[in-house]
């Protein structure tokens, strides 16, 4: 019993040595320990860090004076009067770091991109990988949901609910424009922080306000921005100058709260709530967007291999909700599924929400009854070609109360048509009887009409607008591609494009166009038949050749009610280029071997449709003979296209 005393009296000396040691010798073996790390850093980043003073006032308390971070060859990207950090005793006896509290004076980061070289390279250079041993090789991966929770979770234990930032700058510079952001006083005290910023960008001045809570044992963070001057509005920096973008909003207030890690899955929940946006950019519409209030209320899961945005998750959108569900699984690429289910819902809520810059057609649009609307998407990156879509909208007791800064209805009787060349007016006509080469269906051949219905849309006259199966085809096509190269558009799709809408292919545009077409479909404010008429007279068959009766004249000089099968075939097959008709031809101006094939799928289909036999589609020879201007053109390929033979026609 006497030697285990004795035992247990020299472990509580060595320990109190040991203690006293650590004490006294704590800014020694600190500075041993920094030194380590910095020498770390420096080497797999390139930088120079360096400090004037470093000390230990207690055992949990770290003061720093004069730190510096310069990358090699760049500008400074650091600077730091002088900071201290009082760190949780528990968990640093336990080897993790929790801080405390945090008071920091004379901060100023730099941010300087010039000549496509920046200070800030290190934050996106690929560390090295280690050399793996043997004993780590059948090591599985940490999936997602565990890198997130050690992510905040380390994220959570270095925030302070403590603490005072005083004098602090964020610099960005790129090409000689500086943006600068200072926060005189940043003030976190029983978990509640509040702060001005003072912004500035060439001309642009202002001050925002920021405000919310930081609860670390919550793990809560939720804050608020908006303009601290009376009046005003934030204006976003940076990205007007360098992304011809104008972003403002009045005010944004958000919330995330990470919950507790269950089943190998990472559960996050909060809100994002925007007022007053307004967005401009050209690509997305010549008009400023606006957006009164957006909110998004979510529920996000991650799994080890897989993102999960709940359908718990709820969407605001001005007057508009739904939930949307959004999933996305990794194995050796992406596959994503999506689904929106709406039930029914005033239908006056959708039309007054449309931002009016995106819609301005709709704009002004009052409506009666109620909308309904599913959405289906299922893409998987392995494997595009069992790409599956779905969106449908329905209305129910729905009709047109008053049409909008827009008559939808235009198309029903003559209106005067304007063809454009990349943005530019080219041409303006009457479609209907006024308009000499106006042709109604009756004066065109049924074998140009079925040749180009055929070839662009078969269904025309079954569907109310969409031909599902060609968007399936298509958004699986643009995804490999990875841009729009295939459009999938129904007949009715390209006559809104060109009788009501710009052709500058983007989201915003494709959006007004589908509703458009919804109504005139769903409404029936255009017979099928007259949207066919309107197509024939409009579409673009050459160098300013609008419509069937300037497109058989000009090829074969005829009406278009004349028109044999392999000439109908012809028009039909240079929609989709008709400025490139040259390129079926040979040097003697008969036509390619290659557009064979072609002629005689549509021939078949010409057949199945009782405007020729089957026998004849069989033994179908094209038999294409082009003349007048059209023949000069092909025989004289370095004569440039010019717009005499319009001019002419249109003096007659």
């Amino acid at each position: 019993m006497m030697i285990l005393k004795r035992i247990g009296i020299v472990i509580v000396l060595l320990a109190i040595f040991s203690g006293a040691g650590l004490f006294l010798f704590r800014g020694t073996l600190l500075r041993h320990v920094v030194k380590g790390k910095i020498e770390t850093y420096s080497d797999r980043y390139g930088l120079r860090i360096a400090y004037a003073s470093l000390k230990m006032p207690s055992l949990a308390t770290v003061r720093v004076e004069g730190v510096s971070v310069v990358p090699l060859h760049r500008d400074t990207l650091l600077k730091l009067r002088s900071a201290e950090v009082e760190l949780e005793l528990l968990p640093l006896l336990q080897g993790n770091l929790s801080v405390k509290s945090m008071h920091t004076d004379g901060l100023t980061c730099r941010f300087v991109k010039c000549g496509g070289k920046s200070n800030y390279d290190l934050f996106f250079q690929r560390i090295p990988q280690e050399p793996r041993g043997q004993e780590t090789e059948d090591v599985v991966p940490i999936g997602y949901a565990r890198r997130v929770e050690q992510a905040l979770g380390a994220l959570f234990r270095l925030l302070p609910e403590d603490a005072t930032l005083r004098h602090t700058t964020f610099m960005g510079e790129r090409d000689s424009l500086q943006t600068v952001f200072m926060i005189p006083d940043l003030v976190l005290e029983d978990r509640k922080f509040v702060s001005e910023i003072a912004v500035s960008e060439e001309k642009m001045n202002g001050k925002w306000r920021v405000a919310g809570t930081l609860d670390c044992k919550t793990r809560l963070i939720e804050g608020s921005i908006a303009s601290a001057e009376s009046g005003k509005r934030i204006v976003v920096p940076y990205i007007l100058p360098h992304y011809q973008t104008f972003v403002a909003f009045d005010s944004v207030a958000f919330s995330m709260k990470q919950e507790p890690f269950s089943a190998g899955n990472q559960t996050l929940t909060g809100y994002t709530e925007v007022g007053g946006l307004e967005i401009h950019h050209k690509a997305l519409s010549p008009d400023t967007i606006g957006l009164d209030k957006g909110e998004v209320e979510y529920m996000v899961h991650v799994g080890e291999r897989a993102f999960e945005l709940d359908s718990a998750t709820t969407v605001r959108f001005n007057r508009l909700s739904f939930h949307p569900f959004v999933r996305a699984d990794k194995t050796d690429r992406w596959h994503f599924t999506a689904s929106v289910h709406r039930p029914s819902f005033p239908a006056q809520d959708l039309f007054a929400s449309l931002p009016s810059a995106l819609f301005s057609h709709l704009r002004g649009l009052e409506v009666e009854g109620e909308l309904s609307y599913d959405l289906n998407a299922d893409v998987d990156f392995n494997c595009l070609d069992s790409l599956k879509f779905s969106s449908n909208l329905r209305g129910h007791g729905f009709r047109i109360h008053r049409m909008g800064t827009t008559d939808l209805s235009r198309m029903s009787t003559e209106f005067e048509y304007t063809a454009y060349e990349h943005d530019t007016p080219v041409r303006t006509f009457a479609i209907g009887p006024s308009n000499p080469h106006f042709r109604p269906l009756s004066c065109i051949s049924p074998l140009l009409q079925m040749a180009v219905m055929q070839s662009e849309d078969g269904s025309f006259y079954y569907h109310d607008g969409f031909y599902p199966g060609a968007i399936q085809e298509a958004l699986a096509y643009d995804l490999q591609k990875g841009g729009f190269a295939r459009g999938g558009s129904s007949i009715t799709m390209q006559l809104i494009k060109n009788v009501f809408l710009n052709r500058h292919k983007n989201i915003a545009r494709k959006l007004e166009e589908a509703l458009i077409v919804w109504l005139i479909e769903s409404q029936h404010l255009t017979s099928k038949e007259r949207m066919y008429e309107v197509y024939l007279n409009i579409i673009e068959w050459g160098p300013l050749v609008y419509g069937a009766a300037e497109a058989s004249r000009f090829y074969f000089e005829k009406e278009p009610s004349e028109l044999t099968v392999s000439e109908a075939i012809f028009l039909a097959s240079i929609i989709p280029r008709p400025k490139h008709f040259r390129s079926v031809f040979n040097p003697d101006a008969t036509l390619r071997e290659n557009q064979l094939g072609y002629y005689r799928v549509i021939a078949r289909r010409l057949a199945v449709k009782g405007l020729m036999t089957e026998e004849e589609a069989e033994a179908f020879v094209p038999d294409v003979q082009i003349r007048g201007e059209s023949r000069r053109l092909v025989l004289q390929p370095d004569t440039l296209i010019s717009p005499v033979h319009a001019t002419a026609w249109e003096a007659e």
